[in-house]
């Protein structure tokens, strides 16, 4: 077990809630704000931990602030200003941020921190909320080796890969790299299931013998079931993947890199949330190919 720590967790969404209780379950002393406080008060009943009014009051006197909100603003908004986590943290701490968010937000904030002497990690995670439930997440973090090392083995009670991949912002990046394969993917897995329909294949049949060969993936093995079943009620929404391309889609545009995939499954999460199945699991762009 690691030497235990004060932690602040703000941000107990799909991903945060069972990440927080991680913390707590290796002995962790946590304090968690959340933008709906019912929900802070429901993670309170199951794990041993102290509900805050404001992120401020969660930071106050924490070793390691966590963060895993929705997008750039709204980290901005629990980090920054009188009630943000920096305006009590203190020099030596560090603050982690879970959120998958632009690489220049990333860099603006770890100037910030640098200016106090806080430390600074853009650790964005990839598993999905099974790999936050069972502890398993894969982390790519962005910061200074000092700050890493410090909270590698505490972001250890809800990661197995956690990987420091270069300064502030590199996380973010390597993240957009991830987002562009699990993207292309999807889009593969849909193209591909659509076409086998379209021949009149048994479609049971067809992903018995294509996961496993060389065809195989994550996503034929866990949604190719569901996705010929048509069923999309779970899983990393429509808009989150919408969300992530367009910071694919703006990096990209400062690096001056070609993204003509990106691109096609833009098209087809954009069609797909204006159907009003923006909830929807990712795979729900097949119904764009029926």
């Amino acid at each position: 077990m690691t030497d235990v720590s004060i932690c602040a967790f703000i941000g107990l969404g799909n991903m945060g809630y069972p990440m927080a209780g991680h913390l707590v379950a290796a002995g962790h002393e946590v304090r968690v704000f959340n933008r709906t406080a019912a929900v802070a008060e429901r993670w309170a009943e199951q794990h041993s931990g102290t509900v805050c009014a404001t992120p401020a009051e969660a930071a106050d006197g924490a070793e390691f602030v966590f963060t895993c909100v929705g997008a750039d603003d709204d980290l901005r908004g629990v980090v920054l200003g009188d009630t943000g986590a920096l305006s009590t943290m203190t020099a030596g701490s560090v603050l982690v941020d879970h959120t998958t968010a632009s690489a220049d937000v990333a860099r603006e904030l770890a100037e910030v921190c640098a200016e106090r002497r806080i430390g600074w990690l853009d650790a964005p995670i990839s598993g999905g909320q099974a790999g936050a439930e069972n502890g398993v997440l894969t982390v790519m973090c962005g910061g200074e080796l000092e700050h890493f090392d410090a909270a590698q083995p505490v972001i250890d009670s809800y990661a197995s890969a956690v990987t420091l991949m270069g300064p502030a912002g590199s996380g973010q990046l390597t993240k957009m790299v991830n987002q562009i394969l699990c993207a292309g993917a999807v889009q593969g897995a849909a193209e591909a299931l659509a076409f086998g329909e379209r021949a009149g294949l048994d479609m049971e049949r067809v992903l018995a013998a294509v996961t496993k060969g060389a065809a195989g993936s994550w996503y034929l093995q866990n949604r190719g079931h569901t996705m010929v079943a048509d069923e999309f009620d779970f899983g990393f929404a429509i808009d989150w993947m919408i969300k992530d391309l367009g910071l694919v889609a703006d990096a990209a545009a400062e690096l001056g890199a070609p993204i003509p995939l990106v691109e096609l499954c833009q098209r087809y999460t954009e069609a797909t949330a204006a159907a009003g199945e923006n909830r929807l699991d990712t795979t729900a762009i097949i119904r764009r190919y029926r």
